[in-house]
This record gives structure tokens, C-alpha cells and sequence, in this order.
């Protein structure tokens, strides 16, 4: 896989490191009620499937494991349908998704650079 690419993960990692710190210590009801939050978080999951959208699907092919195709969704649906955005849902994806996902990026990562 190209070095290239390793760009978009490095974005991916870079914005969820930025979710974490914007949501560190917060409590559900603190995140529904700071406006600047709710903005810099949903900001920052666009990023995130953009640069999931901008990956080689033989990539998404390898790490499967990885919910690539959700991940895009979740973007389409911030755009497109930004009145509609429920806020429990991504809450639950802040606090329970991201850890995952972004060890799995860390691990994709690592393993392109040894190559």
C-alpha cells in the first residue's frame, strides 16, 4: 500500500485525538450543553470519514474488522442531515467507538510503516 495513505490515517488519528481532548472528563449532560463541544466533535468525525472515504478499498478489504462503511455513513449523515443529528448517538460513538477505532488505526498505521 502506498506510503500515501498513510496521510489519512495520520488524520484520522489526529482528530480523534481531538475528540478526546475536547470530551475529556465531560459528562453526557456537560457535551449536550457546550455548544463549542458538540461543533469541534462533529467537525472532527467529518474529517474522520472523509479520510475513511479517501482510503483504497483493497485497504478496507484487508482490515475489515474495521467498520469502514459505517464510519463514511456517519460523515454523510452529518452533512447532509445536520438538523437531525441525535446527540445520545454520538455521545455513545465518542465514548465507546473511538478507543476502538482508533487502536485499530494506530495498529494499520504501524504496520505500513514497517513495510
Amino acid at each position: 500500500m502506498p506510503q500515501e495513505y498513510k496521510v489519512y490515517l495520520d488524520d484520522i488519528l489526529e482528530s480523534i485525538e481531538k475528540i478526546e481532548s475536547y470530551t475529556c472528563d465531560m459528562s453526557y449532560e456537560e457535551f449536550r450543553k457546550t455548544p463549542v463541544v458538540i461543533d469541534a466533535v462533529l467537525r472532527n468525525l467529518e474529517i474522520i470519514g472523509e479520510a475513511v472515504k479517501r482510503l483504497p478499498s483493497d485497504m478496507k478489504r484487508k482490515y475489515s474488522r474495521v467498520e469502514w462503511k459505517k464510519i463514511a455513513g456517519l460523515r454523510d449523515i452529518l452533512i447532509h442531515e445536520y438538523s437531525g443529528i441525535n446527540l445520545t448517538i454520538v455521545w455513545d460513538i465518542v465514548i465507546n467507538k473511538i478507543p476502538e477505532f482508533k487502536e485499530s488505526i494506530r495498529q494499520i498505521s504501524s504496520e505500513i510503516e514497517i513495510k
